[in-house]
C-alpha cells in the first residue's frame, strides 16, 4: 500500500517515535535520510542508501582511507601479489562477526563467490576475473585470476563485496539474512522498521571496538527535505544528509548547527531510456543535451555549489578526461538536430522522487528548457521507494539520478554505466559494442599510460552517443547538531561512524 505523508505528519512521526526509540540511550546518533534502505544483502543493491549503512555493519577485505585516495587494510591485514599479477595472497586479521564467530578465509571466499556467481548479484561482471580461490588455513586466502586486472584490488573495497558469515547466511537463508544480517563492522542491526528506521547498536565483537564511541546509530527515513532539516533544527535528529542546496546558507547561520561539506565523487545526470522511441535516436538524445542549460541549473538549483559535469568520470577521479566532446548549451542546434531526426511529435515522461526538493527544481528547469526546443515533458512524481524498480523495469523515459564512486578505479562505474553488464548500463539500455569491448580491454590493461588513453576514448564514444546527459558535480553536504564531532564522508561516500562522537 502506498501511503502519502504530509510534511506535518512526517515531522510528527519523527517527534513521536524519537521519544520511544532506541535513541533514548546516551550516545546514540540519529541520522535523517531521504528514503529507507532496500536490503542488507550486499550483492543485491547498487544504491547509496544501502551502501552507506553497509559500511558500518559489514567490513571488507580491503578499505579505502578517509581521504578517498588509498587502499588500506581491512579484514586483510596484509597481502602480496605475484609477479605475473595473477595471484593475490591475503593474510587475515583476528576478527569476529557480530554473533561472536570468527571471520575466516572460508567466509571471504564464500562472499566473493556470491558476488561473482549469484543470480542476485548486480556486480557479477566485475568479479568474473576470479578463476579460483583457495583457503590453505583459516587466516589465509589465495585468489587466482584468469588474467591480469588493474582494478581488482580496488573492487575488493566496494561495499557490495562486504564479507558475510557463511554459516549465518546458510542457516538463515538469503531472504532472512537480507533483513537481519550478521556482519563484522562497527555496528550491528537491532531492528529494521521498514519505511521508518534502521536501528544499529555498537558491535562488541568488532576488531576495533575500543575506538567506537557511539552506543548506536539510527538511520531514520524522512522523505521530505524541508521536514528533515526542521527535525535537525528542532533537536529531534542529531544529523541529516541530503541537505538541499537552497537551505545551506540559512542553516549556516543557526548557532546550534554545523553544516558539513565534503569533497565527493558525486555526479548528477539525466538518465535516458534508449528502448523508448524517440530516445533510441541519437540525434534526439544529442538535441536534449544541447537544449539543457547546465550552468543555469548550477546557478538556480545548486546556488553555485555545484560544477558543470562534462563526463561520467567525476572531475578529479582517476582517468577523468576533459577532452571528450562535451556539448555546450545551444538550443538552435537542438532544434536543427530534431528536424534532422524527423521523428514527428515528441512527448517524454520524466520521473521524479516526491519530496526531493533539488530533484523537483531540476525537473522544472529541464521541462522548461526542453519545451523551448519543442519537446514537451510530463513530470511524474513518485514515492522514492518506487523509483529504483521503475528504472529496473524500464518504466520511464527520463529521470535525474546520481552516482558516487564506490571504488578508486574507474572500472566500476564504467562497467556499470557503459560496459553492458547486468544492470543494463544503469538502466539506460544503451548499446555500443565498440564501447563494450573497450571497457573489457581497459580492465585488463596494466600499463597506466595505455589505460588512460583507453578511458579517454571510452568517454569520447559515450559522449558522442549521448548515453545519458551529464549535469553537475557537487560536494556531499550534511548538517549536524553542535556537539556531533567527526561526522562526514570520504569522496566515495563512506561514513566513518566508528570515529564519530556525540558530546551531549
Amino acid at each position: 500500500m502506498i501511503r502519502t505523508w504530509t510534511k506535518a505528519a512526517i515531522l510528527g512521526l519523527v517527534l513521536s517515535t524519537a521519544a520511544v526509540s532506541y535513541a533514548e540511550a546516551q550516545g546514540v546518533l540519529t541520522i535523517g535520510r531521504r528514503e529507507d534502505g532496500t536490503t542488507f544483502d550486499p550483492i543485491a543493491t547498487a544504491q547509496n542508501v544501502d551502501f552507506w549503512v553497509f559500511s558500518n555493519v559489514f567490513d571488507v577485505l580491503v578499505r579505502v582511507d578517509k581521504a578517498g585516495k588509498e587502499l588500506v587494510p581491512g579484514i586483510a591485514e596484509s597481502w602480496e601479489v605475484s609477479a605475473d599479477g595473477l595471484t593475490y595472497t591475503f593474510k587475515l586479521r583476528d576478527a569476529k562477526f557480530s554473533d561472536g564467530s570468527a571471520v575466516t578465509s572460508e567466509d571471504i571466499a564464500y562472499s566473493l563467490t556470491r558476488i561473482r556467481d549469484s543470480e542476485l548479484s548486480l556486480w557479477s561482471d566485475s568479479y568474473k576475473i576470479i578463476a579460483d580461490m583457495q583457503t590453505p588455513d583459516s587466516k589465509t586466502l589465495v585468489i587466482t585470476l584468469s588474467g591480469p586486472s588493474a582494478p581488482f584490488l580496488s573492487t575488493l573495497a566496494m561495499p557490495g563485496a562486504s564479507i558475510v558469515s557463511k554459516a549465518a547466511m546458510e542457516a538463515m537463508g538469503e531472504a532472512a539474512f537480507a533483513e537481519m544480517p550478521v556482519g563484522s563492522g562497527a555496528f550491528m542491526v537491532v531492528e529494521w522498521r521498514r519505511g521508518d528506521r534502521v536501528i544499529l547498536t555498537r558491535n562488541p565483537n568488532y576488531w576495533e571496538a575500543d575506538k567506537v564511541s557511539l552506543d548506536g546509530v539510527e538511520w531514520i527515513s524522512v522523505p521530505d527535505d524541508n521536514t528533515r532539516m526542521l527535525a535537525v533544527q528542532a533537536g529531534e535528529l542529531d544529523a541529516a544528509i541530503y541537505v538541499p542546496f537552497s537551505r545551506v546558507a540559512e542553516l549556516k547561520t543557526d548557532p546550534n548547527l554545523t553544516v558539513v561539506s565534503d569533497a565527493s565523487t558525486r555526479e548528477d545526470h539525466l538518465l535516458l531510456n534508449h528502448e523508448h522511441a524517440p530516445l533510441d535516436n541519437v540525434k534526439v538524445r544529442e538535441a536534449i543535451d544541447f537544449a539543457i542549460d547546465k550552468q543555469a541549473i548550477i546557478e538556480a538549483v545548486t546556488f553555485n555549489l555545484g560544477e558543470v559535469a562534462n563526463s561520467y568520470v567525476p572531475k578529479g577521479a582517476l582517468y577523468h578526461s576533459d577532452d571528450n566532446g562535451a556539448r555546450g548549451f545551444d538550443p538552435e542546434k537542438a532544434k536543427a538536430l530534431l528536424a534532422e531526426a524527423n521523428v514527428g511529435p515528441i512527448s517524454l515522461n520524466y520521473v521524479i522522487d516526491a519530496g526531493d526538493q533539488t530533484g523537483e527544481q531540476i525537473a522544472i528547469l529541464i521541462q522548461q528548457q526542453l519545451a523551448n526546443v519543442g519537446i514537451p515533458v510530463n513530470l511524474q512524481k513518485v514515492d522514492p521507494s518506487q523509483t529504483w524498480d521503475m528504472l529496473v523495469n524500464g518504466d520511464f523515459d527520463m529521470g535525474v539520478n546520481y552516482w558516487t564512486n564506490d571504488i578508486l578505479d574507474p572500472d566500476q562505474k564504467t562497467t556499470f554505466v557503459v560496459g553492458h553488464d547486468v544492470n543494463l548500463n544503469y538502466m539506460t539500455r544503451y548499446q555500443n559494442d565498440t564501447v563494450k569491448d573497450l571497457v573489457a580491454a581497459a580492465r585488463l590493461e596494466m600499463d597506466p599510460v595505455k589505460r588512460e588513453a583507453m578511458y579517454a576514448e571510452i568517454q569520447k564514444l559515450a559522449k558522442a552517443d549521448a548515453h545519458w546527459i551529464d549535469l553537475y558535480y557537487s560536494p556531499f553536504i550534511s548538517v549536524t547538531r553542535k556537539g556531533v564531532e567527526d561526522f562526514g564522508q570520504n569522496p566515495l561516500g563512506r561514513f566513518f561512524l566508528e570515529d564519530t562522537r556525540k558530546t551531549y
